[in-house]
């Protein structure tokens, strides 16, 4: 049985190139006891899967140079049974909520909220690894 406390021991390695939304969605997971491993580009999260390999993999629909999800497939090739989440929205946080509204943007979906980050997350960390899957 996995305990809250082993969860929040869990390896988050986060794929994010926008550095304002990888930084708070860092900040956000680090603050619930996750480990994280921030990169920006595929290449860097190559790196460090082979240094150290996490139990999730979080990602956005799109990274520099690539789809989320070819990218996410490349990795769990790496990493047979590293679990993925990729997000299609944003976080709903003052910072970017600011940086959307000094340029007059709106947001289509309507921004997650931090629990319900840290809610699917634990969802996720929960399932079997899709290695173990059928």
């Amino acid at each position: 049985m996995t305990t809250n406390r082993q969860m929040t021991k869990a390896i988050i390695l986060l794929l994010i190139s926008d550095q304002l939304v990888l930084s708070v969605i860092q900040e956000t997971l680090e603050h619930e006891g996750y480990l994280v491993i921030a990169t920006r580009d595929l290449g860097a999260a190559v790196d460090r899967v082979r240094e150290c390999p996490p139990d999730l993999l979080i990602t956005r629909t799109y990274i520099s140079g690539m789809n989320g999800h070819d990218a996410a497939k490349y990795l769990r090739n790496k990493c047979r049974g590293m679990r993925v989440l990729i997000t299609g929205g944003l976080l709903d946080d003052e910072r970017l909520r600011y940086r959307e509204s000094l340029e007059g943007f709106e947001v289509f979906p309507k921004p997650y909220t931090a629990t319900e980050l840290i809610e699917k997350v634990r969802e996720v960390l929960l399932e079997a690894p899709a290695s173990n899957r059928r």
